[in-house]
């Protein structure tokens, strides 16, 4: 065995302490902007803390969630456009939490890469305290991790873990869906955060440039549009109306997402001409030369979230949404069945 006669340091090896210090002091601020009705302690302890009983809760039921970005993190990479990455970061998780009819309460982070740069760090920060205003969560802390040799130079990966509450009486299970409900969709803001490992081979076997315009934008800006947080809007929703299911569609599509709020007697009947996805779909089909099963299964395919409510309140819901900035459309009903998601038409030419 080499003997060494140095003195190592953990700079050495690539760890610069001082410098993750001074990251953590950065974005204390930036943290403390996020703070909501709760909220105790500031960051940089062992733990984050949340009261609550100050929140206004009488007798909650907790909703946790925890998700990543994944390979959507690359092109923020390629692009070295790392502001709106931590936006998705926690829409991956708040939207979980709200299709129990939960608020998110709180978000903690963990960053990992191989060399902190304060810079990347600090956009990728603004990203997730704005994420977190949009949902109405508090940065309660997180983790950042400096790996050497764990990561290439310049790439990082993201983590988030949300936790809402709920009152028991209004949990939204899906236990009251029956036959003859509307299915209502709405937007998605693009591609969202799921599928990006068939858009990079796409790109790769296409050789496609980033900077190739569609619809008036880059593909590459195109595709890093973050995913649409739908938590205050909902919330606003079910202050007097019954939702009585709420589906997320990341991945899996609403082939795969949607038969998880559906009894397994029914089926979620969807009528595909009832919304036109962005062209960003149609170049990722045309170009991966994707059979539309395929799309459906794999990208929200322009339906971000999806309701099903009483075909009575569907007009009411639809309006309230709708005057609250978001797209809505009727895309369905719920008929009996086996759970399955059944189709009507095409969605693309």
């Amino acid at each position: 065995m080499k003997k060494n006669s140095t003195s190592l340091s953990y700079s050495d090896a690539g760890v610069d302490v001082e410098r993750g210090e001074k990251f953590v002091t950065n974005i204390t601020p930036l943290a403390s902007s996020t703070t909501r009705p709760g909220s105790l302690g500031t960051l940089g302890g062992f733990g984050g803390l949340f009261d609550l009983k100050q929140s206004g809760y009488k007798d909650p039921i907790l909703v946790s969630a925890t998700d990543g970005v994944g390979t959507k993190l690359l092109l923020a990479v390629e692009l070295n456009h790392h502001e709106t990455i931590g936006i998705d970061l926690v829409a991956m998780c708040a939207n979980d939490i709200i299709v129990q009819g939960a608020e998110p309460l709180w978000f903690l982070d963990y960053f990992a890469t191989g060399n902190l740069s304060l810079e990347i760090g600090q956009s990728i920060l603004n990203g997730i305290v704005e994420g977190c205003k949009l949902a109405g969560a508090s940065l309660l802390g997180g983790e950042t991790a400096e790996m050497p040799n764990m990561y290439s130079p310049g790439h990082y990966d993201l983590a988030g873990f949300c936790v809402g509450a709920v009152e028991r009486g209004r949990l939204i299970d899906s236990v009251h869906v029956t036959a003859g409900d509307t299915i209502l969709g709405l937007a998605s803001n693009g591609v969202h955060s799921n599928g990006y490992s068939l858009v990079h081979k796409i790109l790769e076997h296409t050789d496609t440039p980033l900077t190739e315009k569609i619809n008036g934008d880059s593909i590459g800006n195109t595709l890093l549009r973050p995913t649409r947080i739908y938590v205050k809007p909902i919330l606003d929703v079910i202050k007097t109306k019954n939702i009585k299911g709420i589906a997320h569609i990341t991945g899996g599509g609403l082939t795969k997402n949607v038969p998880r709020i559906l009894p397994g007697n029914l089926d979620a009947s969807i009528d595909l001409n009832s919304w036109s996805p962005e062209p960003i779909f149609l170049w990722l089909k045309n170009n991966g030369k994707i059979q539309n099963s395929e799309m459906l299964s794999t990208f929200n395919c322009g339906i971000g979230l999806v309701l099903i409510v009483a075909k009575s309140d569907s007009e009411n819901i639809s309006n309230m949404l709708s005057d609250l900035g978001e797209k809505v459309f009727e895309i369905g009903e719920v008929v009996l069945g086996s759970g399955e998601v059944k189709y009507q038409n095409s969605i693309f030419p």
